[in-house]
Formats: structure tokens, C-alpha cells, sequence
């Protein structure tokens, strides 16, 4: 598409006139994208409403608010973090000083998926902005309404030149891959991710990949049995589980099975009442396709809870699936639904055996009181990121680095991290002129010696 090529070039030409470098235009954009938020916030909530049935609590919760303390956690820090860093320099470079300093990229690319539709777009986008990129944002077209909000909101407060929107569908999104970009930003399924990767090979174009998989949840038997399940009831129906760190799966020990149904299917009634259909804070399924696949994997096991559903509303309960196996087609891939399947062990080290076999998720949620069983998950298990004694609230911090690893993404952001991924570090060593040492020089003869007792 040329319309395509052609707003890239335009990008390309306003980067290269340098006005990105300047940190208070950095600082100034960031406040206008905030004030923006705030001013089209009924907007804002009104789309995610009618694109997944969200909540004004969940949307704001989960999608404005975060965004809104992440621009402000950066507004504050953004001067310091663009300074020069001073490291050490050894004695080999005598009289030397050295720097880091970062560098924005140039022009990137943000494609972003559907779940949290307004977040996952600003998230990394503050992230480009605050070290100094032209960006091109590409939502999902799975969430319509917010998209065209996202599109509003940009449109309405900056340049085309520096920050544009691109929607459309899977024909967009080859046709902006087929592109040169300085930087890829991706948030989505791990099959697309491939694609993204395989897209940015060909102009060597360095990427973040914000995927999935299957999160474990592991509740031990010195656990608080109660709050445990009120916490993973929170994180695994939040957005109807159309979330890609939430509890995909769990495993209970068998001394506390019994105990943590009973609590789970009392906190479900009691965040959703007897008939989620009825609850004005329980979201929808996305789509139709995501609504069959979901209603398939409904198939596996029994259900203890919920497993019932309604096609014309998009609606399928929260459900607790028992007797399962990892055979079963629901433990085949992420669920990415309201769908809690049930594992049981006796000790933990077959958990975290069955666990490290599999693709290392991007999240996993321990729960016990053990301070030292707590150390062993961590120390052995190689997860994104996650929790102890609660479920998704890794999240909400800008402290935290956000990301996967292996199957589950490359690459992080949050906060500092994000500035970070957005920005190339580039070293650079300013030697002095006033010594110039000749052991680096030939003939060399027998400097040798010498030079070893310099780099032992």
C-alpha cells in the first residue's frame, strides 16, 4: 500500500529533523496524550463497553488508570533517565572517561491485540514517545469501537508526521510488515509473533514480543486456602479470562482441593452473582470465533461450576473444569477464557517438574505460606513474571519490568523498561590526548608479558 510507504517516509523525514531529541517535546507530548486520555474518558469507556462489556470500574482499572500512572511515573523520571550515564572505565583505557547514552530508534511500529484493547496500544506507546520515536499504531480490528477512539484521540492531538494510526485488518497488518521499521513493538498470540519476527528479519529490525501461553497456578497445602481463591477467582474471570497473564490452569494440592472449590464457586456468586449473564460486571467473549473455540474446550472433563453459555450475547460463565488431564485438548493451548481446568498433586517437586517440561509461560502464581518453598518456585521454575499469594497485579506497577521469555516473548517494558526498549544504548569512551601509552602499538617484541599483568 503506498498510502503506507509514503507516511513512513513522511515519519522518517520529521525524525530526521531532530525534533524528537528534545526532552521537554518528549515531556510536552506525554502531557497532551495524558490530558487527551482524560478528556475522552466516557468515550474511552463507553468503546471497551461495547467491544468486550466492560465494566466503567474494569475499563478504568485495567486500561485507563494503569496508563494514566504509567505517564505520570514517566513525566517525572524522563530527564534523569535521558542523561548521559557515566560508567567505570578499566585501567587499560587510562586516561579515559565512559558514557552510555540512549538514542531513540527512529520509527516504530506498535501492533496491538484486542483483550485490553486502549492500554495495550498506550502502554508502549509512552514507552516510544518518552525516548524520542515516531510511531505508527496499528490496533486490533477485533475491537472496533476503541480503535476508532485510539484513531480520535491521536488524530485530534499530534502530528501525523510523528504519531499516526493505521486500521484495517489482516491485510494492514502484512502490508505495514512488508515495511522498514526501526522498531517493532508486537502484543499478541505466539503464531502471529512468528510471523512478526520472521516480517522483521528481513531488514534486521529489532523487536519486542508480548505473547502468552499457559500460566500455572500452583495453591500448596500451607496456603491461606480462602483468600487464595478469592485472589485467583479476581485474576483468571477478569476480562472473562481474556487476559494473557491470567491463571490458565491450577494446581491444587489434594489436602486442600475440596476446601478451595468450595471457596472459589462462593466467591464467583458472590463477584457475579447466581447468573453472570445478569451481572453488569462480568465481560463478554470478543467475537464468535473466539466464543465457538471456547465453547469446545468446554467438552473436557466435568464441570464442577458454570459451563453454561449464550451465543447471541457472547456469553460463556465462569467455569470450573475437574478431571483433567494433560491430554485433554484445553491443556493443548492457552485458554484465554473463563475456563479454570483442575489439576491435583502431592508434592511439589512433581509440579515443578511437569511445569519446565512444557513452554516456559509468561506468567506463574504461587500460593503459600512458605518462605522457603516460595524461593524454590522462583529459583527453579523460568517464567515471565508473576506472583506470590496473588494472581495479575505484577502489572500494575512501573517498577516492575513487564515480559516474557522463550515461547512466551523476548523483550520487556513498564516504566524505566520501557523507555529503555525504546531506545538504542549507545557507548561511547572519550579518551584524553594528553597520554598516549605505546603498548598498544607494534612491534610489540616483547610487550607481552607485560600486557598479562595488566589483564589478569
Amino acid at each position: 500500500m503506498n498510502e503506507i510507504k509514503e507516511l513512513i517516509d513522511r515519519q522518517r523525514k520529521y525524525f530526521e529533523r531532530g525534533i524528537t531529541l528534545d526532552i521537554n517535546f518528549r515531556i510536552n507530548m506525554l502531557k497532551v496524550l495524558k490530558s487527551a486520555i482524560i478528556e475522552n474518558e466516557k468515550l474511552i469507556l463507553r468503546a471497551l463497553k461495547e467491544d468486550l462489556n466492560k465494566s466503567d470500574f474494569e475499563g478504568y482499572e485495567t486500561e485507563i488508570g494503569i496508563v494514566l500512572d504509567e505517564i505520570g511515573y514517566i513525566i517525572k523520571n524522563l530527564r534523569y533517565w535521558t542523561k548521559p550515564k557515566r560508567v567505570k572505565t578499566p585501567i587499560t583505557q587510562f586516561i579515559s572517561k565512559s558514557y552510555i547514552y540512549s538514542e531513540p530508534y527512529g520509527v516504530t511500529l506498535i501492533i496491538a491485540p484486542w483483550n485490553y484493547p486502549f492500554q495495550l496500544v498506550m502502554a508502549p506507546l509512552i514507552g516510544s514517545i518518552s525516548a524520542g520515536n515516531c510511531s505508527i499504531i496499528k490496533p486490533s480490528e477485533y475491537s472496533p469501537n476503541t480503535s476508532k477512539i485510539i484513531s480520535k484521540i491521536i488524530s485530534d492531538n499530534f502530528e501525523e508526521e510523528f504519531i499516526a494510526v493505521i486500521e484495517g485488518g489482516i491485510e494492514v497488518n502484512k502490508a505495514l510488515l512488508e515495511e522498514k521499521f526501526d522498531y517493532i513493538f508486537f502484543t499478541g498470540s505466539v503464531n502471529v509473533g512468528k510471523i512478526v519476527m520472521e516480517a522483521a528479519s528481513k531488514h534486521l529490525t529489532p523487536i519486542t514480543l508480548e505473547l502468552g501461553g499457559k500460566s500455572p497456578c500452583i495453591v500448596d497445602e500451607d496456603a491461606d486456602v480462602e483468600l487464595a481463591a478469592k485472589r485467583i477467582v479476581w485474576g483468571k474471570f477478569l476480562n472473562a479470562g481474556q487476559t494473557c497473564v491470567a491463571p490458565d490452569y491450577l494446581y491444587l494440592h489434594k489436602n486442600i482441593k475440596d476446601d478451595f472449590i468450595k471457596n472459589a464457586i462462593k466467591f464467583i456468586k458472590e463477584f457475579f452473582g447466581e447468573n453472570p449473564l445478569k451481572s453488569e460486571d462480568y465481560p463478554r467473549i470478543v467475537n464468535i470465533k473466539h466464543f465457538n473455540r471456547l465453547k469446545n474446550l468446554l467438552k473436557d472433563g466435568d464441570v464442577l461450576y458454570g459451563g453454561d453459555f449464550n451465543e447471541e450475547k457472547l456469553y460463556i460463565a465462569p467455569t470450573i473444569i475437574d478431571n483433567i488431564t494433560w491430554e485433554d485438548s484445553i491443556m493443548q493451548e492457552e485458554i484465554f477464557g473463563p475456563i479454570l481446568p483442575i489439576l491435583m498433586f502431592e508434592k511439589l517437586d512433581e509440579v515443578i517438574k511437569i511445569v519446565n517440561i512444557r513452554p516456559k509461560p509468561l506468567a506463574l502464581y504461587y500460593f503459600s505460606n512458605n518462605k522457603e518453598k516460595q524461593e524454590r518456585v522462583i529459583r527453579e521454575i523460568s517464567f515471565g513474571g508473576g506472583c506470590i499469594n496473588d494472581t495479575i497485579v505484577h502489572l500494575a506497577t512501573p517498577y516492575l519490568p513487564f515480559g516474557g521469555v522463550g515461547n512466551s516473548g523476548m523483550g520487556n517494558y513498564h516504566g524505566k523498561a520501557s523507555f529503555d526498549t525504546f531506545s538504542h544504548k549507545k557507548s561511547v569512551l572519550k579518551k584524553s590526548n594528553l597520554i598516549d601509552i605505546s603498548l598498544r602499538y607494534p612491534p610489540y617484541k616483547n610487550k607481552i608479558n607485560l600486557l598479562k599483568k595488566i589483564l589478569k
